[in-house]
Formats: C-alpha cells, sequence, structure tokens
C-alpha cells in the first residue's frame, strides 16, 4: 500500500531526502507523496523511511492503493531496472 501526507504536514522537508524512490515533493502547502512511485521502501529497506524522520506524525497508508508486498517489490524493481 502507498502512503500518503495528511493535513498535519508541517512542510517540515525532513521526508523527501529519506525516500529511495524519490516519490515525496513539495507541495501547496504540504508535501506530497506519488503512489505510483511509494513502496513503503519494499525492496530497498525494512521499513518505509519517511515515517521516522517525520516529527508531525503525518505519514499514512493511502487506502486508494492498496497492494500486497510482492507488487510493491515489482513496482521497486520496475522503479530500478
Amino acid at each position: 500500500m502507498a502512503l500518503m501526507i495528511n493535513e498535519d504536514c508541517t512542510a517540515c522537508d525532513a521526508c523527501p531526502s529519506a525516500c529511495p524512490n524519490e516519490a515525496i515533493k513539495a507541495g501547496d502547502p504540504i508535501f506530497i507523496i506519488d503512489a505510483l512511485r511509494c513502496t513503503e521502501c519494499v525492496g530497498a529497506h525494512d521499513e518505509p523511511q519517511c515515517k521516522p524522520v517525520c516529527p508531525a506524525d503525518c505519514i499514512v497508508e493511502n487506502p486508494d492503493f492498496e497492494e500486497t508486498r510482492d507488487e510493491l517489490l515489482a513496482k521497486y524493481s520496475a522503479l530500478h531496472s
């Protein structure tokens, strides 16, 4: 399942550099996660890297993008091939 950033985002800029898929970009007024690039770090790390660096605890699962671990791994492989 891809992640998303909710309205609690403080636009602190901590999360973009943590993402191995470059899925997090500055939005207006908050950061956004491109669900087509987000793999919850499957393929790169054991857990999402953006969540621990987020001081606002505003990164949550995106209910519109339910994916299995295998689907996330395939997405990661496609992004990095």
